[in-house]
């Protein structure tokens, strides 16, 4: 089989290799992978950014759905034929997050979905929604189940109630989604009108672009009086601040994103006065997923996917995503439907 690894660091330096086909052992299953969505931690990983150390070779990609095409010995909750996503974490299954529930992640600890064809255990795999193509699948395992997380479980969103989410890439959008599921209130920022405007069109209340309007903290408080219930936190040090002046008193930040930096010293005023309850936020567990996969059947949700690139030219899906012109999730078709 063929699949692209991570032999040195850097995006031109991937590899795309022949290796031999892997075998499902007792209690696994071999899927083939027919498509591959896009984190930016994938990227950073490439890079060699996320973690200088990371095992070479490695398979990149956390996130990928496929179909089962055999399975091992003592296998009974999945049959050959059926269409699967991996989980991020494949030791998380359920319960609250712990150091060795933390290992074995997709992409970095473990071989990742980069691949035609990878094995992984039963529990590492969940049904795919039915409604759902591989190439919006394969998008919910880390943007999917974090924004999930971010919004439902650690952020409990409620009705009538305001989210604040940062840009339009994956994680942002799927809170928008469903934060409007719920019938929350979402407004955002990009640094872009055109994805502002893109983004009224999936439900965004009101936006504005931070590049013309820097202090957007300003402008959340003017759009909510009191601040954001909730901060779907994505851009990291660098607007970490802001959101804890844009946040409501008692409210809460998901903090998700590690996208920009700062060297200003954390003020951690804001954070006592104002009472906010402030979550990390490292994807989900496979219970999670199970629970976002039922919601997603049951509102037919659809993820919102921009960019699909073939196999083959899997580099310049890595180039896509370090450019951050996409909107939603860029994706790496792999095989045709089996």
């Amino acid at each position: 089989m063929k699949a692209w690894r991570i032999r040195s660091f850097g995006i031109d330096q991937l590899s795309l290799d022949e290796i031999p086909t892997p075998q499902p052992g007792p209690g696994e299953v071999l899927v083939a992978v027919q498509a591959v969505s896009l984190n930016y931690r994938d990227l950073m990983m490439v890079k060699g950014r996320y973690n200088p150390k990371l095992q070479l070779p490695r398979i990149p990609c956390s996130d990928g759905s496929g179909v089962v095409h055999a399975v091992g010995d003592g296998v009974s909750s999945v049959r050959v034929g059926d269409r699967v996503s991996g989980i991020f974490m494949q030791n998380w299954l359920e319960g609250p997050p712990s150091a060795a529930r933390q290992k074995g992640a997709l992409g970095g600890d473990i071989d990742g979905m980069l691949a035609e064809f990878v094995v992984l255990p039963e529990h590492g795999v969940v049904p795919n929604p039915a409604h759902l193509s591989h190439e919006e699948s394969a998008s919910l395992p880390c943007a999917g189940v974090t924004a999930w997380n971010a919004v439902v479980n650690a952020g409990a969103a409620k009705p009538g109630q305001t989210i604040l989410i940062q840009g339009t890439g994956g994680v942002s959008v799927f809170a928008l989604q469903f934060g409007k599921a719920l019938g929350a209130r979402v407004i955002g920022t990009s640094s872009s009108d055109e994805k502002l405007a893109r983004a009224a069109l999936f439900g965004l209340d009101a936006g504005t672009n931070y590049k013309k309007q820097p202090d957007w903290e300003k402008w959340v408080m003017e759009q909510t009086g009191a601040g954001a219930d909730l901060v779907v936190e994505v851009g990291g040090a660098g607007t970490f601040a802001k959101s804890l002046q844009a946040v409501k008193i008692g409210g809460v930040i998901t903090q998700i994103g590690v996208l920009s930096s700062s060297d200003q010293p954390l003020n951690i005023g804001p954070i006592l006065h104002k009472q906010v309850e402030i979550r990390g936020i490292y994807v989900g567990s496979r219970s999670h997923f199970l629970e976002m996969n039922q919601a997603i059947s049951q509102t037919g949700l659809k993820p919102v996917i921009d960019l699909v690139h073939s196999f083959g030219d899997a580099p310049k899906a890595f180039q896509a995503l370090e450019t951050a012109g996409h909107f939603g999730k860029i994706v790496v078709k792999v095989g045709g439907d089996r």
